[in-house]
């Protein structure tokens, strides 16, 4: 049977295919529309459909709409409770009626569809079987916090073969999604978008404003909590986006994120109290929080944490088709990975390089070719096989570059166009990463844990040794992406350091590079040095050379 999913609300509008309870696709509209989180102006920001993405995911399998048994709708508006504290009821009014016509609109979008194929599922429900339904164990606690669904903000349960079981929910207006939120505005960022951007603040700071917050926002025992309205500017000046921050905003950061880990370590030990369960599967935007993801790992009941790599709203498009499917009777098969969107063969993206009327060369070894291009200590744009879904590049859309040279951190995020507090991040083979990382899971192949850098290594590789001695890092299993790790063994092989710079290839307040057009025209607009697309390189001097 083949489901589409659809997240068309809040922010981060997808779409994902399953056929057969195999993830066939999954991408976001941001790579097709170029708006990041597909953001708009006010009001309209937060509900864009994904056609784009949707058409793509049908093109893929070889489907039309009409192919479709049923589509998933990440939100039901009939759970909306008008009237609850807190939120805005004229948006919230709009918002519902969007999500009743949600059905004609989609049909429009995909011409054929019958509306009627249509399904709602509770915006909770898809992320939890984003985690729980995509993840490599068949039973597993499921914990889903993020700013909100239709009515809650947080879901607690569990996964037994298949069959989804919910044993708390918070109520809105209590959200630690939103409160963090809160508190990204409030230091001059962009909510329901950087919040990271604390999170790598608070490594500045201090958490002296810990105690208070410990007042303000508590777990209630049951496995929900209580976030009371909070003074943000009773601890630090408010900041307007790009004014300079100081040590007052890095400890309130640092508050912050202290008590978020602490609280959804009580989350945590309730749900193992209840369930018993040895792993714990998570989702929803607070999953996204790496540091909190280690705590709870380390000082948590639980043998074992998955997150789900697209954690955020677009995964929910991907959790509202695995629950239709299992719903009826299929199923699901783990996620076989996060490089579910688009890919161009040789073929086509040497046409797009012709159109382009860059000189490229085909060497005959393109991981060695770019280690020799990294250990001259030159940054390459790395652009190879299918689009990540989710937030983090992983080795097919990425920016490479030489760790052991520690003005490479100040130098990438110049690239970027982002703040220089910003840290960069290592990959590294998974039998290698044990020696050079400790804490954190033996595997990580989403960068959704951080490690501490053991101190002999430290020296060897600053670029990527955030302020607190920590690394984001990215295993990389030689099976999976043999390529990306013949890269890494070049590299070692010319320089001793069995680790390469990652970060995102973009730059600030764009998404991600998806297709070959993007790719070089960051190349074209960026300092990068080299661009690696495909089998092919460009070097700049070459390209652009009068």
């Amino acid at each position: 049977m083949r489901f589409l999913g659809i997240n068309a609300i809040f922010h981060d509008p997808a779409a994902a295919l399953v056929v057969d309870g195999e993830v066939v696709a999954a991408a976001e509209e941001e790579r097709f529309s170029r708006r990041k989180h597909g953001k708009r102006p006010v009001p309209f920001s937060a509900w864009e459909l994904p056609e784009q993405a949707a058409a793509w995911c049908l093109k893929q399998a070889g489907l039309r709409p009409e192919d479709l048994d049923a589509v998933a709708y990440s939100y039901d508006p009939d759970l909306v409770r008008p009237g609850q504290g807190g939120l805005d009821e004229r948006w919230e009014e709009l918002r519902t009626a969007y999500a009743r016509r949600a059905p004609a609109f989609l049909a429009t979008a995909l011409p054929g569809l019958d509306p009627a194929q249509v399904r709602y599922v509770p915006h909770h429900v898809a992320h939890a079987a984003s985690a729980g339904l995509a993840a490599p164990y068949r039973d597993s606690a499921v914990l889903v916090c993020d700013g909100r669904g239709e009515a809650v903000s947080h879901l607690a349960g569990h996964y037994r073969d298949g069959e989804l079981t919910v044993l708390a929910a918070q109520e809105l207006p209590h959200s630690l999604g939103l409160m963090y939120e809160e508190v990204t505005a409030h230091l001059g960022f962009l909510r329901s978008s950087d919040e990271y951007k604390v999170m790598a603040m608070a490594s500045y700071g201090r958490p002296r404003f810990l105690a208070e917050l410990r007042e303000l926002i508590h777990p209630t025992g049951d496995g929900g909590f209580r976030v009371e309205p909070i003074d943000w500017g009773g601890y630090a000046k408010a900041l307007r986006p790009g004014q300079a921050w100081n040590g007052e905003h890095a400890d309130l950061a640092a508050s912050v994120q202290a008590r978020l880990e602490e609280v959804l370590l009580e989350l945590a030990r309730w749900l193992h109290a209840r369930t018993g369960e040895r792993f714990l599967t998570m989702a929803g935007g607070v999953a996204l929080n790496c540091v909190a993801n280690t705590r709870l790992l380390e000082q948590g009941p639980f043998e074992d944490i998955w997150v789900q790599p697209a954690a955020g709203d677009s995964g929910t498009a991907l959790g509202g088709a695995l629950h239709l499917a299992q719903a009826h009777g299929e199923p699901a098969a783990p996620m076989p990975g996060a490089d579910l969107g688009r890919a161009w063969d040789d073929g086509e993206l040497a046409a797009w390089l012709e159109v382009a009327r860059v000189p490229y060369e085909r060497p005959a070894d393109l991981a060695a070719a770019v280690a020799a291009e990294l250990a001259a200590d030159r940054i390459v744009a790395w652009f190879q096989g299918r689009g990540e879904y989710g937030p983090r590049a992983l080795g097919h859309r990425s920016l490479l570059a030489h760790p052991g040279r520690a003005g490479n951190t100040e130098r990438l995020n110049d690239v970027k166009g982002r703040e220089q507090f910003r840290p960069v991040a290592p990959m590294v083979l998974a039998e290698r990463a044990c020696e050079i990382f400790t804490r954190g899971p033996a595997s990580s192949p989403y960068m959704l844990f951080v490690h501490d850098v053991r101190p002999g290594w430290r020296e060897l590789i600053p670029a990527v040794v955030h302020v607190d001695g920590t690394a984001r890092i990215q295993t990389v299993d030689r099976a999976v992406d043999p390529l990306l790790a013949r890269m890494l063994e070049e590299f070692e092989a010319r320089t001793g350091i069995p680790v390469v710079v990652n970060t995102s290839l973009n730059t600030a307040g764009r998404p991600m590079v998806d297709d070959p057009r993007d790719a070089l025209e960051c190349f074209g607009s960026a300092p990068v040095d080299v661009l690696a697309l495909g089998p092919y390189l460009v070097r700049r001097g070459e390209a652009f050379a009068s």
